[in-house]
């Protein structure tokens, strides 16, 4: 096997997806707890130590609790690379999570085990599923009260049509669970209860089901209620089957609380055993990049500004799909047509960065970015020009007309605006014939004008005066005759405005009004999203 070969095998990239407040975040940072990469982990939401997961560098995050941008972590664990993917989980957040998702080779789908499957977590689940991405289910919080085990595992499989394999099963009763049966070892595995609330990792005491001191710490009756499980679960349940794992077609079940680190590590352990090395690429021209390719290759999926806000410097994440990464190499910037070299390489542990001398496929590295770069470039050896496909577009559905509250800062505000557009944070637009000054931005949830205007105010010093417009779709438009375009009839109602690339975009209030633009201009076609990209 080739250096290259088992660099690869041994690498792991993965997404978390979730509905908020299912404990993503906190999954994260225990599993980094558990590979070695912090040594004492802090809740999401604990202010009386002011201590924040380390996935959320964010100061609005901190404040907030939750995560409004991909976090790009890695850590090494019993011989593995793994770089996690920590997605927002709010709706507003949905394309940050979407492009995230792109770069990995599978899922972990949290699950609230009080709650059951939520509808973000029902959305996401169908992009990796139409993606074929292998899904991992880990029902989370049961630490607390929830629901049985096998509703929400009943539950997985009719409201998300496919079929569960649980490889552990919780032992004890509703909010006092002791531990988990591995149904692939089976042995036992039952955890310690300790006073460090999950900032330290879990002891625990493995053995068979037979061995009498295991079933005394059971105890009866909790004992003869596993054994019912696991007999009802063998009869009734799915064979195991790690090519429809693979296929996406069946998921992996298990169970814990990330909270209290119950059932994380036999969790991490099996992930790392069933779930795929890094995968194949798909080309813009139908083909694919083999991961053992010796040509490099690679793709932008996240631009992230200002993440050290002592220097303000902006960072650009990639994807590597084929090849060895080395310090200092050059590469071919596609979209720019323009030989690049590849200097400041890191990765990362939230703040934390480490420079890289050599990365493989499925790693994900951030590159310093002078502004070259935008969402969804391709990055290759020189001799070696292909290009990965489009990435998917959103059309915005809220807009907003913004503008710099003092004239004087004007330069800041359209630096922010315009690094902000790059990061896929906001889509902009500009009227014709309007002064410099003012911008329409558009948004998939609300809650990205508010971080809109926290960052302009707090990383380039801009307040915003903004005033919400009152339109919900968007269409990019295309006719022969520009002329056409700009005397469109019917538009009373709506704006006419400008993408980046100067192309026209009608703004109306609602599918209605849209119809009576279709109806007046038989000679202009209307479309969610630029001609060439693809829409979700």
């Amino acid at each position: 096997m080739s250096e290259l070969q088992d660099k690869i095998n041994k690498r792991r990239t993965f997404a978390i997806i979730s509905h908020p407040d299912a404990g993503k975040t906190t999954l994260t940072e225990k599993l980094l707890l558990y590979g070695g990469a912090i040594h004492l982990a802090g809740s999401v939401k604990s202010r009386k130590t002011n201590r924040h997961a380390v996935s959320d560098w964010m100061e609005i995050e901190k404040q907030r609790g939750i995560s409004v941008t991909s976090s790009v972590l890695q850590f090494d664990y019993d011989g593995y690379r793994v770089n996690i993917l920590d997605t927002p989980g709010h709706q507003d957040f949905s394309e940050d999570t979407y492009r995230t998702l792109i770069a990995a080779d599978s899922a972990v789908m949290l699950i609230d085990a009080a709650k059951g499957v939520e509808p973000q977590t029902k959305k996401l689940f169908w992009v990796c599923h139409r993606r074929k991405l292998p899904i991992f289910t880990f029902v989370n919080k049961l630490d607390r009260y929830g629901r049985a085990p096998m509703d929400l595992m009943d539950e997985i499989e009719k409201i998300l049509h496919i079929n569960a394999f649980p490889i552990n099963w919780p032992i004890g009763v509703d909010g006092h669970y002791i531990g988990v049966y591995d149904r692939i070892k089976k042995q036992v595995e039952l955890f310690d209860n300790d006073n460090s609330h999950g900032s330290k990792i879990l002891k625990s005491t493995t053995g068979d089901l037979n061995d009498p001191a295991i079933k005394e710490a059971i105890g009866e009756a909790n004992y003869q209620t596993l054994l019912d499980d696991i007999e009802l679960l063998d009869l009734a349940g799915d064979e195991f089957d790690l090519q429809k794992v693979l296929d996406g077609e069946l998921t992996p079940m298990f169970f814990g609380s990330a909270m209290t680190n119950f059932g994380v590590r036999p969790f991490l352990e099996k992930f790392l055993e069933l779930s795929p090395a890094p995968q194949p690429r798909k080309l813009k021209d139908g083909g694919v990049v083999m991961p053992d390719d010796e040509n490099f290759s690679a793709f932008i999926f996240k631009i992230q500004a200002n993440m050290n806000p002592a220097h303000r410097d902006r960072i650009s994440f990639m994807r590597i799909c084929s090849g060895k990464f080395e310090k200092g190499m050059t590469v071919w910037h596609l979209q720019g047509n323009h030989p690049v070299k590849l200097s400041q390489p890191q990765q990362f542990m939230a703040q934390e960065r480490t420079t890289v001398e050599t990365a493989y496929p499925g790693d994900i590295i951030g590159v310093f970015d002078p502004g070259i770069f935008t969402i969804g470039d391709t990055l290759t050896s020189e001799k070696n020009k292909i290009q990965f496909e489009d990435f998917p577009i959103f059309p915005p559905e809220i807009f907003a007309k913004v503008q710099p509250k003092d004239s004087l800062k004007r330069k800041q505000f359209e630096k922010g605006i315009v690094q902000l557009a790059q990061e896929g944070a906001i889509q902009v637009f500009r009227q014709k014939n309007i002064g410099m000054e003012s911008f329409v931005v558009g948004v998939v949830g609300v809650l990205q004008l508010e971080v809109l205007d926290y960052r302009l105010k707090n990383e380039y010093s801009a307040q915003l005066l903004m005033d919400r417009l009152p339109y919900s779709v968007a269409r990019w438009v295309y006719a022969d005759d520009a002329e056409a375009i700009r005397n469109m009839k019917g538009l009373d109602n709506g704006m006419l405005v400008y993408d980046k690339l100067g192309r026209p975009v009608v703004l109306v209030s609602n599918e209605w009004n849209l119809n009576w633009l279709l109806e007046r201009n038989p000679g202009i076609n209307f479309t969610e999203v630029p001609s060439e990209a693809r829409a979700i």
